[in-house]
């Protein structure tokens, strides 16, 4: 286990879970709570990654997996695995797609090759202003689920995702980590205690002021809508051919066994 997944409290060895996938896998991250700083004790283990399918499942007749996805427990832990094949992983990379740049970047590496760190250092190069409309989107879900249900998770998401959007926007850093984003956005005050009460938790009620955590969450728009205005980012993805031909490389050569 790597330090970085002990300091997130995953005390449960993954390493089987990549071995019974049946294609080689570039990448297994941990994504979900545990990514974003807020895990709870009973809270499920969210795993993302890549997998290269053979050459022959893409050319032939047959619907290839591209994505695949598995939900089951483990040693009394409910866990979630998806992975999507290279070429789709990497369009939707090209898509202004957040949610596959938080899992390729994932500190929480369950298993790498030097592919996945390959494509990581590809990673920046797709990052654009435009990327601010992903985090506005999750955010107006995550916040809406808020209110139906008054849970403090998506409260919780509604926050992260747009300190992550601003954070983006103005230092072309993809940072998923609610705490650590704490200490470079202005931020409310209360959001260490929320994070501590999450932690209890997986559904826990909020225990907040509606009124002001909605200022809040209006106010975070408004920063997110003007760091996307004075964003350095570029309009469009910049290593386009340097992706294709990478997926390209890869395929043909697949990764190396064991």
């Amino acid at each position: 286990m790597t330090d970085a997944l002990a300091a997130a409290d995953l005390d449960i060895d993954l390493t089987p879970v990549v071995a019974e996938q049946p294609d080689p896998l570039l990448f297994a991250t941990v994504s979900g709570a545990h990514l974003y700083g807020f895990p709870s004790r009973d809270s499920d283990v969210d795993l993302r990654g890549v997998h290269l399918l053979p050459t022959a499942a893409l050319v032939g007749l047959r619907e290839a997996d591209e994505t695949r996805s598995r939900m089951w427990e483990r040693d009394g832990v409910e866990m979630d695995l998806v992975t999507h094949d290279l070429r789709k992983f990497v369009r939707l990379m090209l898509k202004r797609n957040g949610y596959v740049l938080e899992q390729l970047l994932s500190p929480l590496v369950v298993h790498t090759t030097d592919a996945h760190r390959e494509l990581a250092a590809l990673a920046p190069g797709v990052l654009t202003s435009h990327h601010a409309h992903h985090y506005r989107g999750f955010a107006t879900t995550q916040w809406r689920l808020f209110e139906k249900t008054r849970e403090l998770k998506p409260l919780l998401y509604t926050f992260r995702v747009l300190l992550t959007g601003v954070h983006l926007m103005r230092s072309g850093e993809v940072q998923a980590h609610l705490p650590t984003l704490l200490e470079q956005v202005d931020a409310p005050a209360y959001l260490p205690d929320l994070v501590r009460a999450k932690a209890e938790r997986e559904h826990g009620a909020a225990d907040v002021d509606h009124a002001r955590v909605r200022a809040d969450v209006e106010r975070l728009h408004t920063v997110l809508d003007e760091a996307q205005a004075a964003s350095a980012l570029p309009d469009a993805p910049v290593v386009y051919d340097a992706l294709h031909d990478f997926v390209v490389r890869v395929r043909l050569a697949g990764l190396p066994q064991g």
